[in-house]
């Protein structure tokens, strides 16, 4: 089943599709479809993830991580 994200990039709404078969997580996506590289992020997660105890670690590192990368308002759509 598809569902749909929205975001802002760069102060820009935007709006994508979203399907779990390719994307593991709606963050990825609007990664992708940006074209904004995660490759360092997706390995700082990894570390975060071995040393914290808990999700609050790495949900901090990624909401602060996105938003310096321009996202802002990432939601999925209720249809």
């Amino acid at each position: 089943m598809a569902r749909r994200i929205t975001y802002t990039f760069k102060n820009q709404p935007r709006e994508i599709n979203f399907a779990k078969d390719k994307y593991q997580d709606m963050y990825q996506a609007i990664a992708a479809a940006e074209g904004v590289d995660l490759t360092n992020y997706l390995n700082m997660v990894r570390q975060i993830e071995m040393t914290s105890k808990g999700s609050a670690a790495v949900r901090n590192f990624r909401d602060q991580e996105f938003a310096r990368m321009g996202f802002a308002d990432i939601y999925f759509i209720k249809e």
